[in-house]
């Protein structure tokens, strides 16, 4: 006897509720509002075009002549971005310990710590910079760091997250062969969480590299700053060069991260 298979049937037709149709309707009212209130203006940008081609004719042919300082600008850009992510990755590792539930030593340390990575996480890497910019100068050594408390909260929430996230058996069975809290976390813990650890840390350079270009508009080192030097005396053509150098710099940080990611993390074949 053959067997029969039952075919599902596609799911009915059925009428929103009050609370989505409310809820629907609400959502459009918002983006309706914050259109208007964005100040958007159709007529404006296509006033503006004809601005727009005179600046891009000006931007080319770039100044190829400008490259070797370009260049050891751009490095410096590199050297600000490497430096800042190792030293908010360093503070970031005893902070996300303090900030996970399952290795903070005390309920007070938790709720700091975690408070601390909030802190460096929703305030913006510009605001950082102004601060640092006023306090410590302008310079390289504002933007390294700015871009040390912006890894400090992208690391710090990531890392706990990671450690509150490990499997809680082998520590218990661990617990129960008397190991201390250190022991476990040296042995069991740190070492599982290695491979998100190292995903992470790369991103976090990922990132610093292109916010340290936009920090350098605000005086805090790098080319960014060369690049507001050059749009605000007209110089298109440098600006190009520039742009393009960091375009360039930005794929090749991206290239190695990708390739360093896949050669660490990827399991070895039997």
């Amino acid at each position: 006897m053959a067997s029969s298979t039952t075919i599902p049937l596609p799911p009915r037709f059925s009428y929103p509720g009050v609370l989505r149709v409310i809820a629907i309707i609400g959502i459009f009212a918002l983006i309706s509002i914050s259109l208007q209130g964005a100040d958007i203006s159709p007529r404006a940008f296509i006033e503006g075009l004809p601005y727009m081609w005179d600046v891009l004719k000006d931007m080319f042919p770039p100044r190829v002549d400008r490259l070797p300082n370009i260049g050891v600008l751009l490095l410096d850009t590199f050297y600000m971005a490497v430096a800042g992510t190792t030293l908010g990755v360093l503070v970031s590792f005893p902070l996300a310990i303090c900030a996970a539930r399952t290795t903070t030593p005390h309920g007070i340390v938790y709720q700091l710590a975690r408070a601390g990575v909030s802190l460096a996480r929703t305030v913006p890497d510009l605001v950082w910079a102004l601060f640092f910019v006023v306090t410590v100068g302008i310079g390289a050594f504002a933007g390294v760091l700015t871009i040390a408390v912006d890894t400090l909260g992208f690391c710090g929430r990531f890392f706990a997250e990671s450690i509150e996230e490990t499997e809680r058996s082998p520590e218990e069975a661990l617990r129960a062969l008397g190991a201390g809290k250190i022991a476990i976390l040296a042995t069991y813990i740190l070492p599982s969480c290695t491979p998100s650890f190292i995903n992470t840390i790369l991103f976090s350079l990922e990132k610093a590299v292109r916010s340290s270009v936009v920090l350098g508009l605000v005086g805090a080192g790098g080319i960014g700053v060369e690049l507001k030097v050059a749009m605000d005396t007209f110089q298109y053509d440098e600006a190009c060069t520039i742009i393009l150098a960091i375009f360039a710099l930005v794929v090749v940080v991206e290239q190695i991260s990708t390739r360093a990611r896949r050669a660490l993390l990827e399991e070895p074949h039997s």
